[in-house]
């Protein structure tokens, strides 16, 4: 049978297609975009952390470590989330808080954001630091590096040299890092700390910001935070304003968290969400692959324990801490006095910081304040109390310690600093024994939740309940009649009926940490770190002892919540 020539013609120019080449065919398409490898380093809750702990960490150590990481793959950014400086060890804090800008440039830091105690000093310095921070390469040792904050009403009006989010490339690679504030910074620091800086939605700020960063391109969305995890909780999830704020996200790749003193990793609405321990007792390495057009393909992080002996410290940090040291010596290492036992900064419950029960540390900072004034009842706050009273028996440290061999256990004027570093004042007032009830009822509300508002007493004893609901827990209060001695002295009126004299700092008077605000009615007196001091040199040696000032009840038993099992007499 004879093909149609209409036929034969379709035959013959399909099989002219087949002999054209592929490359030819496709001449003009260009390849897939390769991906890339970045590497994110971030340490949390740095506060200025300069020398190592236990022999952990240290900017020196860290900067050793970061440079490796860096050579192994120099796609590499770093990163921290607030708190950087503030409530730091007297080398930073006696100097303004510059030495720990100075070291996070050398240690090549690329951007932070704001905590809470970004602000302890108020705008005017925090802006001194931002501009420390941002000087060219040569006017300042290090390398500059940014503040990113997206969720600041009013930032422009009080601080320059801030952005709400900013660009990190390699190539083409856009990478987007926008930088949220926590929310409850107002009360956490000292009235007119922020200027007319309001803090706005976490959420709505990160989303909003993340929203502009895909639409202009990115490959890959990473917010700086000063959140954490609160805790791990039975049902084995972590929970608290990390958690809840990375739940709330969209196109968000990677959370990096701060601020409560836990290592965590784990996906939360849809985001590799990490924190590590403060202090740069630990640091995180996240690994991302990106592909350029395409975005993050997969993601990783692990946890470096940076232990000093296994690398050689950065000498140039190395020597710039050393000219620090040389500097405040003569002045922080003077001893004033001595302890016949330890006074840790940890409670009798065992707690660390010293958030959850009686502290020796409290009981004596209260002691000092109640008996400088001559006041009724003294009250601080336990997270502003961020150190041990005695050094340890091994030279340096934060306090400027000489080597001894206790007992008795020194204490220096600096160790005095390490423990009290924002600079509060003492403040006086009078007030009735419902106001004082309400100052106990809000020093407890968090329990058993561990918080800064813990509140470490002199003067009274007070028995709480804590399976009562938060605000209605105080049961009864007595006096102590002598500085450091028994709860002997009768009962304490928690009525309107009475009226007593009272310590406490400038912080707890104007509000800090929920608690009421008798700043207008008080009177404000010396820095505290000198009523300390000026006590320990007084008393020659002290003999602190846990004294029942804060006893825990539980009407409900066995269910949850309990009291925090006492560990230390």
């Amino acid at each position: 049978m004879k093909m149609r020539k209409s036929t034969a013609v379709l035959v013959a120019f399909a099989a002219a297609l087949l002999t054209v080449p592929v490359a030819a065919a496709r001449s003009d398409a260009k390849p897939p975009a390769a991906p890339v490898h970045v590497q994110l380093l971030s340490i949390s809750d740095w506060h200025a952390q300069l020398e190592p702990v236990s022999g952990v960490g240290g900017a020196a150590a860290l900067s050793s470590y970061f440079k490796a990481d860096r050579a192994a793959n120099p796609n590499t950014f770093t990163f921290t989330a607030g708190d950087a400086f503030g409530a730091s060890p007297p080398i930073s804090s006696f100097n303004g808080e510059e030495p720990a800008i100075v070291a996070l440039r050398m240690m090549g830091l690329d951007a932070d954001t704001f905590g809470n105690h970004s602000f302890d000093r108020g705008i005017a310095p925090l802006q001194g630091l931002i501009d420390l921070a941002g000087a060219p390469a040569g006017a300042v040792p290090g390398n500059p590096y940014q503040f990113l904050a997206a969720n600041l009403d009013g930032l422009d009006e009080n601080l320059s040299g801030v952005d709400k989010w900013s660009w990190f490339k390699i190539g083409k690679l856009k990478i987007a890092v926008i930088g949220i504030a926590n929310e409850e910074i107002p009360e956490l620091v000292k009235p007119g700390s922020l200027g007319t800086i309001e803090i706005t939605d976490s959420i709505a700020a990160a989303n909003k910001r993340a929203e502009v960063a895909r639409t202009a391109g990115a490959d890959a969305v990473i917010v700086i935070t000063h959140k954490g995890i609160r805790g791990i909780g039975s049902d084995g999830k972590a929970f608290g304003e990390l958690i809840d704020f990375a739940n709330g996200l969209r196109g968000v790749d990677v959370v990096l968290g701060d601020h409560t003193d836990f290592q965590y990793s784990g996906t939360h609405g849809g985001a590799l969400v990490v924190e590590n321990r403060s202090k740069g007792l630990t640091y995180a390495k996240t690994q991302l692959t990106i592909t350029p057009g395409t975005g993050v393909t997969s993601k990783s992080v692990s946890f470096v324990v940076p232990t000093v002996g296994a690398v050689t410290p950065d000498p140039a940090i190395v020597a710039y801490i050393t000219d620090l040291r040389a500097g405040l010596a003569p002045v922080l290492g003077q001893v004033i006095g001595q302890s016949n036992r330890s006074i840790p900064r940890s409670d009798s419950c065992g707690r660390a910081d010293g958030r959850l029960c009686e502290s020796l540390v409290g009981n004596q900072t209260t002691d000092a304040l109640r008996a400088t004034y001559g006041t009724d009842f003294a009250l601080t706050n336990s997270g502003g109390l961020r150190d041990a009273l005695t050094c340890s028996g091994v030279a340096g440290g934060s306090g400027f310690c000489p080597a001894f061999t206790p007992p008795p256990w020194l204490i220096t004027r600096g160790q005095v600093f390490a423990l009290l570093p924002f600079g509060n004042v003492a403040a006086t007032a009078s007030l009735n024994g419902a106001e004082l009830k309400a100052a106990l009822e809000n020093g407890i509300s968090s329990l058993p939740g561990a918080n800064g508002r813990f509140p470490q007493v002199s003067g009274l004893c007070f028995r709480y309940d804590i399976a009562a609901p938060a605000g209605s827990r105080v049961i009864s209060a007595s006096r102590q009649p002598v500085v450091g001695g028994a709860c002997d002295g009768g009962p304490v009126d928690l009525t309107s009926a009475s009226t007593y004299t009272y310590t406490t700092n400038d912080f707890v008077a104007a509000g800090g940490d929920g608690y009421p605000n008798i700043l207008a009615r008080s009177t404000t007196r010396d820095v505290l770190d000198q009523v300390v001091a000026d006590y320990v040199s007084t008393a020659g040696t002290l003999a602190p002892a846990i004294q029942s000032r804060i006893l825990c009840t539980d009407s409900n038993g066995a269910i949850a919540p309990n009291c925090a099992p006492v560990t230390a007499p």
